[in-house]
């Protein structure tokens, strides 16, 4: 390839996957796990807190909306700032932020100033995600990519056992202020990451997008090095490159914009509904060991093949077959919840939704960033982030109504919800297993 002017899809093919993709694979599977952990903490923290402000449970949840609305505005805000001004940069603010906030949290005096410490993480923790996603796909060639960004997203499920684990710890050891050393616990890892991303560069994409060639060269070299592979290729230069604006809307993208960011919408108000509101229901129903931490570890344990099935599945079927498989598998999970009153049979619904939809999200996560070009993908991924928020925020209130018509009610819009999201995905017209990224 020396001297030869080459396409960076051919250079990152070149390159191949190695240490170099293993490091960063670590990096930021790390603060995903860190993430996860944020995410759920409230679901853990929520009765000691309570405790500790003289407070019902459900206000001490309210903790949570805070977070959930902080992730949702952080996720639009970073991912259009990561298009305009590099990966790198946002990665490291994100997850700076991410651990001080987090930690603050931790030694909150008063609950006002608690939620709007987990508000304030919550941006930091909604601007690291999409920017992640976007990242990493940036560095991965073609035929490696879907599954590559279905393992990240398996860190997910790291970061729940991680979470139950360290909940039960804390519950044992630290009594009223376990909530405390909860916050304490999900804010570490991001501390850790912190300097562990000084290490990583600009991605190639978005420097040969903004017409800094030698500076992608640079870092494909890097890349290679580390690799063990050879590499002296010149770039060719994107026609298009320098500083452009576009939007997630416009000609070209509208239709697979509406499609995909319904279907996060969607899928986000399943998942949330199944598992913030619904073992909340069935614990009231006399059923409370679905809320135990040590069930939730079996949870948390259910997702692992879930993930592996869709990190081949994207690769050896394609990303919106996987993706529609495991959103159908989901809806007809539902049913299994009304199908008898036997805790066991409950329990196994659970276990099953949770192997199905975590594919489907991880699924999701592979299928999204390639659906935008370089100048458009962290913000397509950051509004799909903001969205899967807002399903988070409106699962509640949304599902309470239909709950209080009956149960079945609500296990079947869940199931709809699903339904639908897959209908919108099999009307995207692109698959993209195996493209190049533009």
């Amino acid at each position: 390839m020396a001297g030869v002017a080459t396409s960076l899809d051919a250079a990152l093919t070149a390159i191949g996957v190695g240490r170099f993709q293993h490091r960063l694979l670590g990096i930021f599977g790390l603060v995903w796990a860190a993430d996860a952990m944020q995410v759920l903490a409230i679901g853990f923290a929520a009765p000691t807190l309570a405790a500790e402000f003289g407070i019902p449970v459900a206000q001490a949840v309210q903790v949570g909306t805070a977070f959930f609305f902080g992730m949702m505005l952080g996720a639009w805000g970073f991912g259009r700032l990561a298009d305009r001004y590099g990966r790198r940069r946002i990665l490291i603010v994100t997850v700076l932020a991410d651990a001080i906030f987090g930690l603050l949290s931790a030694a909150a005096p008063g609950l006002a100033s608690l939620v709007a410490l987990r508000f304030l993480t919550g941006v930091a923790v909604g601007g690291t995600l999409p920017v992640d996603y976007a990242a990493m796909a940036e560095f991965l060639p073609a035929d490696r990519r879907g599954r590559w960004l279905v393992v990240l997203e398996g860190f997910w499920a790291a970061g729940t056992l991680a979470l139950a684990l360290a909940s039960l710890a804390a519950a044992a050891w630290a009594g009223p202020a376990a909530w405390r050393w909860i916050f304490a616990a999900t804010a570490a890892p991001a501390l850790v990451g912190v300097t562990l991303r000084l290490w990583v560069p600009e991605t190639p994409y978005h420097l040969w997008r903004t017409g800094r060639l030698g500076e992608a060269e640079a870092v494909l070299a890097r890349m290679a090095a580390v690799n063990g592979r050879p590499f002296a290729a010149r770039l060719a230069a994107d026609p298009g490159s320098g500083p452009r604006r576009g939007s997630l809307f416009g000609p070209g993208l509208r239709r697979t914009s509406a499609l995909v960011l319904s279907a996060w919408l969607l899928v986000a108000m399943a998942y949330y509904g199944l598992f913030v509101w619904l073992p909340a229901q069935l614990s009231a129903a006399g059923l409370g060991f679905l809320r135990g931490q040590g069930f939730l570890v079996l949870v948390a344990l259910a997702q692992i093949p879930g993930y592996a099935l869709a990190a081949y599945g994207v690769e050896r079927w394609g990303r919106r077959p996987t993706l529609i498989g495991f959103l159908l598998g989901a809806a007809g999970g539902c049913f299994l919840y009304v199908a008898t009153a036997d805790p066991l049979v409950i329990s196994a619904a659970t276990l099953v939704m949770s192997f199905a939809m975590l594919g489907a999200w991880g699924a999701l996560y592979a299928f999204t960033p390639e659906l935008y070009p370089t100048g458009l993908r962290a913000s397509g991924m950051g509004a799909a982030g903001a969205l899967a928020r807002l399903g988070a925020l409106l699962a509640p209130s949304g599902i309470g109504l239909v709950v209080a018509a009956s149960f079945e009610a609500a296990i079947a819009l869940f199931a709809v919800l699903l339904v639908l999201a897959a209908a919108a995905i099999l009307a995207i017209r692109a698959e993209t297993r195996g493209a190049p990224l533009t």
